[in-house]
């Protein structure tokens, strides 16, 4: 968007102007260079530990800027000069390796206006503020906490503008939300601290401690890296394996993982009731009405049958309108009654529907097979599976909206 373009190179623009305007850099040619070489280096280093977000077509970063310190080491020229060469190394690698932005170039001249304009106004602020902060104990941290947040402010109102111009931001609610959430206290003082020792040893001379505070930043800024892409990693391998166990329409696992849990039960010798169940007559709910309504019908059912399970119970869907139940942790009589009570549930629980308009109550039921077994080598739970699958066909011949049910350990029937 042009005025977006016009909007980053008027802060470019402006930072120039503030950069000329101060005339001089504050400390000799040789302290500048080393200071120069020394933060290029550890912030170009730093850039790929940064956090990136994106609000709507802008992408934008989170870390550590070092900005503070340089500016009231050398002056607004000064931080001109090494905002500019960070920056346009950014811009370089950005492009060698591909990742750079159509808006690229302009939104490089944004970084550099408005991080010299930023910690330019902290640096003005210093210098009127400096000796008065002096006469209070803790006046110079104090101080480098307060220029840290109204840069950091500053530089949030130079977001926002962008985003509103860009129509990314509608309301001044969520301007102000952006600004005020998008960093925290902890950060504010992360940053202090950092710049306020950096500057200490940048006016000292101390340029071995001032190295040493940014190779620790660095590595401590790796870990956390690491770290946070490994919990990454995690939940996002975590959510593709959820993604691949669960069933889209119901929501409770699928074939696949009840085939992955079965293997596992098997390896137990726990009593356990393994129960199929489907929904009588479903069909007739498809033809009477449409798949749109069965689906409906398949997860009411779902969200029914889960109702009645504790924490250590599983659901599946084993197919279409077919569903496996292991029922673990209860001796064949709680089994039995939980059975009991869930076929009950179901034919007296309707489903609410939309159907052409209106809003339609279907009531349906449900048959059920139990097979109530312990775990052992003679008997596979996949066994029992097949089982339990018999024994709801019993119920769908015996007249449906039943549960035919046999006790493994006592070879008893009871229908």
């Amino acid at each position: 968007m042009l005025k977006a373009r016009l909007y980053d190179i008027s802060i470019f623009l402006t930072a120039l102007a503030i950069a000329i305007s101060s005339k001089h850099i504050l400390v000799g040619q040789p302290n500048f260079i080393k200071a120069l070489i020394v933060f290029w280096v550890f912030s170009s280093l730093y850039y790929h530990l940064r956090v990136f977000s994106k609000n709507g077509n802008t992408n934008f970063e989170y870390g550590i800027s070092y900005c503070l310190s340089f500016v009231l080491f050398t002056g607004p020229l000064g931080l001109f000069i090494f905002e500019t060469i960070y920056r346009f190394t950014v811009y370089a690698y950005r492009k060698w390796t591909r990742t750079a932005d159509p808006s690229e170039f302009t939104d490089t001249l944004y970084n550099i206006g408005a991080f010299v304009i930023t910690n330019s106004v902290a640096y003005f602020l210093y210098l009127q503020l400096n000796s008065s902060f002096d006469k209070i104990p803790y006046g110079f941290w104090i101080l480098m906490f307060l220029l840290t947040c109204i840069a950091s402010l500053l530089s949030g109102t130079f977001l926002v503008t962008a985003f509103y111009i860009m129509g990314d931001l509608k309301t001044l609610k969520e301007g102000v939300d952006f600004i005020f959430k998008s960093r925290s206290l902890l950060d504010f003082g992360k940053v202090a601290i950092t710049n306020g020792l950096l500057f200490m040893f940048l006016k000292e001379g101390r340029w071995q401690i001032l190295i040493s505070l940014f190779i620790l930043n660095y590595v401590v800024s790796r870990s956390f890296f690491s770290k946070a892409q490994s919990v990454q990693h995690k939940l996002e391998r975590d959510k593709f394996e959820q993604m691949a166990y669960t069933d889209f329409l119901t929501g409770v696992y699928n074939r696949t993982f009840m085939d992955k849990k079965m293997a596992e039960l098997n390896q137990t010798e726990e009593q356990i009731g393994i129960v199929v169940c489907d929904i009588d007559k479903f069909k007739r709910i498809n033809d009477n009405y449409n798949h749109a309504v069965g689906d409906k019908v398949i997860q009411h059912f779902a969200s029914t049958l889960k109702s009645y399970l504790d924490e250590n119970d599983y659901l599946f869907r084993s197919g279409g309108e077919e569903f496996t139940l292991c029922l673990r942790n209860r001796d064949y009589d709680q089994t039995r009654n939980l059975v009991n009570e869930i076929l009950k549930g179901v034919e007296n629980n309707a489903v609410n529907v939309e159907y052409q308009g209106e809003h339609v109550s279907i009531s349906y039921t449900a048959s059920f097979g139990l097979y109530y077994y312990k775990v052992n080598d003679q008997i596979s739970i996949e066994k029992a599976y097949i089982m339990a699958d018999q024994l709801l066909f019993r119920s769908k011949d015996l007249g449906k909206n039943r549960a035919s049910m046999v006790n493994g350990l006592a070879k008893a029937v009871v229908v």
